[in-house]
């Protein structure tokens, strides 16, 4: 029955994660690209997250999978909604958190919680790679720069440059077209973040937002995007340390809770 080890795998469209709960809380966690096979994402992102424990497979007492890809994982215990586990693992880490935005890799979402973690409603934007992690990795790729660059560099530029398509194929083209017309860099960056923030801020007209705000996903290490988000909302934001692993938190607090029979 293991060690009282917990576990908690979100496997998603871009990278994978794997996170071990002790009684004592987080002991490691592991982050992969999930690449073509989410099984072997889901078993290197483990034996990762085990090996930086010091750790057996034999200590873990139970594994819940969450993302696109939980159905993949042979050797969870169950399943869960990443809308679920990201609410979770964000109210465990920020407990006054009511809202939560996680953009990912290939969607983005905006979900609302109560006082005790649980999801109360939520938008979801997974029809297209608008506002998306990809989004910004095709840009990235246009500019020429770094995708860890581009929150640093878009904070140096006095303006943002209005992007007028969310459409990857077409705003490829435009921010093409932008740096051959001359302009900064670091102002088509800055658009770019803009962009993608309003489309986020749009989306939650539908819901009810309240303080504090709390991010999670890869584009939460964007420090353009996050400070375009503070100005819209003018509410409190909080960013994990590591934001990526939100999802797979939640999972193994999930696991935890099955494992000593409150879930």
């Amino acid at each position: 029955m293991g060690e009282g080890i917990y576990v908690g795998i979100d496997i998603g469209s871009l990278s994978s994660e794997a996170v071990l709960l002790g009684e004592e809380g987080l002991l490691a966690y592991s982050i992969t690209n999930t690449g073509a096979n989410p099984q072997r994402a889901a078993r290197k992102c483990l034996e990762e997250a085990l090996a930086k424990a010091g750790l057996d497979k034999r200590a873990i007492s139970l594994v819940v999978a969450t993302g696109y890809g939980r159905i993949r994982v042979p050797f969870a215990t169950r399943e869960m909604t990443e809308i679920t586990c990201h609410a979770r693992g964000a109210h465990f880490l920020f407990p006054r958190t009511r809202t939560v935005i996680d953009i990912g890799g290939q969607d983005s979402k905006v979900i609302t919680l109560n006082e005790r973690g649980g999801v109360t409603d939520f938008v979801m934007n997974d029809k297209c790679a608008a506002g998306t992690g990809r989004f910004l990795e095709v840009m990235a790729t246009a500019l020429e720069t770094g995708l860890m660059d581009m929150g640093r560099r878009s904070l140096q530029a006095k303006k943002g440059i209005r992007i007028s398509s969310m459409c990857t194929v077409f705003a490829e083209s435009e921010v093409v077209s932008l740096i051959a017309d001359g302009y900064k860099e670091e102002e088509i960056i800055r658009g770019l973040h803009e962009a993608i923030s309003q489309r986020i801020f749009m989306m939650t007209k539908k819901l009810r937002v309240q303080e504090e705000i709390t991010l999670s996903g890869g584009v939460a290490k964007n420090q353009g995007i996050a400070e375009v988000l503070k100005a819209l909302f003018r509410k409190r934001i909080n960013i994990p340390a590591e934001p990526q692993i939100v999802g797979a938190l939640g999972a193994a607090l999930y696991a935890m809770d099955m494992a000593l029979g409150k879930g």
